[in-house]
């Protein structure tokens, strides 16, 4: 009979154990493009941190410890073809089945990111999103603060990577005294977009637009474009391409010698596979970085700490340039919210993230009224998009000045 009892005592314990360990997780939700580089990157990234804070214990709620469990799924949005209700009921699939409580890194397309805003504020899950760029996000956020409290987004948006650009240009200016632009994007709305605030700045700004082409997803010749550079007399060409193919672009820049400094954002040239691929062909382009941290760079040390403890864990260097070190910081963001609030009440963790001045990866991360990343030229003040220039093979910061570590070079024949 004892030994009835003391077995059954036994399988009590154990069934109180399970549901006290049960009681003390969060489950983290990672809905994004898993199979794309940005999301399969944010997805290793957003786990590094959790691992990190798990290993000290967990988040601490009230007066006692939580371990984070992540559960991700990939809803694809980022993919030709896959309809935005395909990524929705992705996202209402991992918080009513996996049980939620937020989110991080996101969609990709912005009008699944404005879609799903509305299935967080349904449920009440904190969303910190670290791809999707539309602005729009940040403005309905401040129209309705009450019904979209819950959304967020930690990285880069399309006005921002404007002003980047623009800073970039002005930086060209004050150096060489250029004001001739060609602008070369990929025709897709975010990148002719992109391309179309540029041309309207140039020409606000006393420079002289030479041309303006757009691509097919998919282009691989580019040299009709290049040639229209070059007879326009173009000091700098713009280029704003996130597909594979945009590579040939520096290619035939390189091949055809044309006399214009390469300055803008190609995707692929971003990680430091990008030189085994492309070698000197990419030598002495510039481009930019969404975020601080997706690059290593010396004068911020947060930002090289995350890459190279990104780099230890996998085996592997950061490759894209976009939303990865958003992702880790995001969950750093949303544990000391809930800390800071006592409490796993959603109103009062989004409540408390409003107030958010942290330290990370990025830069300093404060938002706007609109739950946006404010990005600035200092990490110190601001979360930073940093643009380098490749020189053999390495990644040399040029801009903005408080973290460059190196000037600006014209191309071997320009000079």
């Amino acid at each position: 009979m004892r030994t009835v009892v003391t077995i059954f005592s036994s399988l009590l314990l154990l069934a109180f154990v399970s549901a006290a360990s049960a009681q003390q997780t969060i489950t983290l939700g990672i809905p994004t493009s898993l199979n794309l580089i940005e999301g399969k990157e944010a997805n290793l990234a957003a786990r590094l941190a959790v691992e990190e804070i798990n290993a000290k214990g967990g988040v601490k709620v009230g007066n006692e410890k939580r371990l984070f469990k992540v559960e991700s799924i990939d809803i694809r949005d980022g993919e030709p073809g896959v309809p935005v209700s395909e990524a929705l009921l992705g996202i209402e699939k991992l918080i009513l089945d996996k049980k939620a409580y937020a989110t991080v890194v996101g969609n990709f397309r912005s009008e699944a990111l404005l879609a799903a805003m509305d299935i967080y504020s349904k449920y009440k899950v904190v969303n910190i999103g670290t791809i999707a760029m539309v602005p729009k996000f940040e403005e309905l956020v401040a129209a309705e603060k009450a019904k979209y409290k819950y959304s967020y987004r930690m990285c880069l948006d399309s006005k921002y990577l404007a002003a980047t650009i623009q800073g970039l240009m002005k930086h060209i200016n004050k150096d060489f005294g250029y004001n001739k632009a060609f602008i070369a994007t990929q025709d897709v709305l975010w990148a002719a977009g992109t391309g179309a605030l540029m041309e309207k700045w140039f020409k606000e700004n006393g420079w002289t637009v030479v041309g303006f082409e757009k691509y097919p997803t998919g282009a691989q010749d580019f040299s009709a474009g290049l040639m229209k550079a070059r007879s326009g007399g173009a000091q700098v060409i713009l280029p704003i391409f996130d597909m594979p193919t945009s590579g040939t672009l520096l290619k035939q820049w390189k091949s055809m010698k044309i006399p214009s400094l390469m300055a803008g954002f190609i995707s692929p040239l971003i990680g430091t596979k990008a030189w085994e691929a492309f070698g000197e062909d990419i030598d002495g382009c510039m481009n930019v970085v969404f975020e601080l941290g997706n690059v290593p760079v010396k004068a911020y040390p947060p930002s090289t700490k995350f890459y190279e403890d990104y780099k230890k864990r996998y085996k592997e260097e950061v490759q894209s340039g976009h939303g990865v070190s958003g992702a880790y910081d995001a969950v750093y963001v949303l544990a000391n919210a809930i800390e800071k609030a006592g409490t796993l009440d959603s109103d009062k963790v989004a409540q408390v993230l409003e107030t958010t001045d942290a330290v990370g990866s990025v830069g300093r991360i404060k938002f706007s009224a609109g739950h946006q990343l404010q990005f600035g030229n200092d990490p110190k003040t601001a979360a930073v998009s940093p643009v380098f220039q490749w020189r053999k093979g390495k990644r040399v910061e040029i801009y903005p000045e408080s973290i460059a570590d190196g000037k600006i070079e014209k191309p071997a024949w320009m000079k």
